[in-house]
């Protein structure tokens, strides 16, 4: 089964978090965006986030959005 858009940004920004050696806590302060929903968005059946909450992801992690939504590193 091919894996969906949402469900590559959830692994993405797992993949940043580890790399980051950050906890789904610390970035959901970060992000200024709730545990519980980080917590969706990183599991098998993602929401659709919105744009802000991406930016806010991004921010939580500070870097620009497009390095979160460049999926083949």
């Amino acid at each position: 089964m091919k894996e969906t858009v949402v469900n590559q940004f959830g692994r993405r920004v797992r993949q940043l978090r580890k790399k980051h050696n950050v906890t789904q806590q610390e970035l959901a302060n970060k992000a200024k965006i709730s545990l519980k929903y980080l917590q969706s968005l990183e599991g098998q059946n993602p929401q659709n986030p919105s744009l802000v909450i991406m930016q806010k992801i991004a921010d939580g992690f500070g870097i620009p959005l497009w390095k979160i939504l460049k999926m083949d590193e």
